[in-house]
């Protein structure tokens, strides 16, 4: 196994977030491996470490003033063993192979653990949409779909948004493709709600996250209710997981963005938290402007020369990180340990470095790693897509009910696969151990393809 992972790092130099990924999921298959030697002789950690296509091409594109630019865009297919490929893109200055790599690579998996038939891929551009105006975000998307509706499609790859991509994104996305292809199909999903899309999409990753926190914490007699909760990001999944932690009796108690973070001891209500909305995803402001509207809050500047993050100082009862990759780190972690933090649920990807995630499982606190608990979006996703197959709309109560049984039951099989193999409440090996076993299993029964 160490000889797989040096030979991934040998042969993608600097693709470090990929690395991490690899690497977490390994050490934790090693005692299925054991006890399943087949799995060795068919070599299927070489073969599900490694995508079975990525795409990569330029995006040229005009602006306003008649200036072109040129973007680079991704879309790695990871593994397509179990389905479709199926994940989001990403439209930020950040996006590089490395990172697509790793996203489809925990899709993967995460994918797996839905019950539903989706493969894992994700993909992308550097193109920074903040500042620009509907055009110009028009025109990017129009040019991004004129290479990419060649290998995506409703029975081969099923793109979604993601950080920068939403509702209008996919929209130009959407009637590029149909032009393209002179066909109206469920290519991609978080469709707007008249020409396709499913309700309770934009909330699925944020309430799904909060029920798979929930589940945790009903395996310890204990609620979200009075639980003081700190929560990262201020974008579609940090807004709906503070929607639901309010809805179930918690006190959500900070939100950030790339500039600082508000402290706010008295908690977001229903109306401070409407006006977060209405800031971020209408006027596109910054957090803030939540303590100018605000001023009993704390708002606190983001400084890059800290070797960790002041957000996570703060005394609280639950973690919910949903900002970015890596966003806790080692010292985050002691530091929230130390001040008596009982539970970390992950809505945002990988949001924890490896030297964090193991404090988090070294010590007596619930942990949700990303593809268990921020699942809610992709199974969302995956419900969108049997709609528009059936040319149906179900109810928001249907979808909702339905997010909550999925995520009851991604819960259920990571306690039981951890149980399996000698590592009970180990939410992490859970996660992993399920979503691989079902993966490889598919693979081996297709032969070597």
């Amino acid at each position: 196994m160490n000889d797989i992972i040096e030979t991934i790092r040998e042969k993608d130099p600097g693709e470090r977030e990929f690395h991490q990924a690899v690497t977490e999921v390994l050490e934790s298959v090693k005692p299925v491996l054991d006890r399943n030697p087949e799995y060795r002789r068919a070599a299927v950690l070489e073969r599900i470490v490694e995508p079975e296509r990525v795409i990569i091409f330029r995006v040229p594109w005009m602006d306003n003033e008649g200036q072109v630019h040129v973007n680079r865009g991704f879309r790695v297919e990871m593994n397509s063993a179990i389905g479709p490929y199926k994940g989001g893109l990403r439209f930020h200055p950040s996006v590089k192979l490395s990172i697509m790599k790793f996203l489809a690579f925990e899709q993967v998996f995460k994918n797996s653990l839905t019950t539903l038939g989706m493969g894992g891929a994700k993909g992308g551009s550097d193109f920074n949409p903040k500042g620009r105006s509907d055009h110009e975000i028009m025109r990017f998307c129009q040019s991004f779909m004129t290479e990419l509706f060649r290998y995506i499609g409703p029975h081969t790859d099923i793109p979604a948004g993601d950080i920068g991509v939403g509702a209008r994104e996919i929209g130009y996305l959407f009637g590029m493709y149909k032009k393209l292809k002179n066909e109206f199909t469920g290519v991609l999903t978080g469709k707007s709600l008249n020409w396709g899309g499913s309700l309770v999409r934009p909330e699925a990753t944020g309430y799904g996250c909060v029920y798979f926190a929930a589940e945790m914490l009903a395996t310890r007699n204990e609620n979200l209710e009075n639980k003081t909760c700190l929560v990262s990001g201020s974008g579609n999944v940090a807004q709906y997981t503070s929607e639901k932690i309010i809805h179930l009796g918690g006190r959500v108690v900070t939100l950030s963005d790339s500039s600082g973070y508000i402290y706010d001891e008295q908690g977001l209500d229903q109306d401070k938290l409407e006006y977060v909305k209405h800031l971020k995803n209408i006027k596109r402001g910054r957090i803030e402007q939540y303590a100018e509207k605000y001023p009993e809050s704390l708002y606190f500047q983001a400084d890059p020369l800290l070797d960790h993050n002041p957000l996570w100082n703060h005394k609280a009862d639950c973690v919910f990180p949903c900002a970015f990759e890596n966003e806790i780190q080692q010292k985050d972690a002691q530091n929230l340990i130390s001040n008596g933090v009982r539970l970390v649920c992950e809505g945002a990807n990988m949001p924890a470095t490896l030297e964090a995630a193991d404090i988090f499982m070294n010590s007596n606190i619930l942990y949700g790693p990303s593809k268990a608990a921020n699942a809610g979006g992709v199974a969302v996703s995956g419900l969108e897509m049997a709609q528009n197959s059936m040319r149906l709309n179900w109810p928001a109560e249907e979808v909702n009910n339905r997010l909550k049984i999925i995520m009851q039951s991604i819960h259920q099989t990571c306690l039981e696969a951890a149980e399996e193999y000698g590592e009970p409440g180990n939410y992490v090996a859970g996660a992993n151990i399920a979503g691989f076993v079902k993966v490889v299993n598919a693979m081996l029964d297709q032969g070597l393809v």
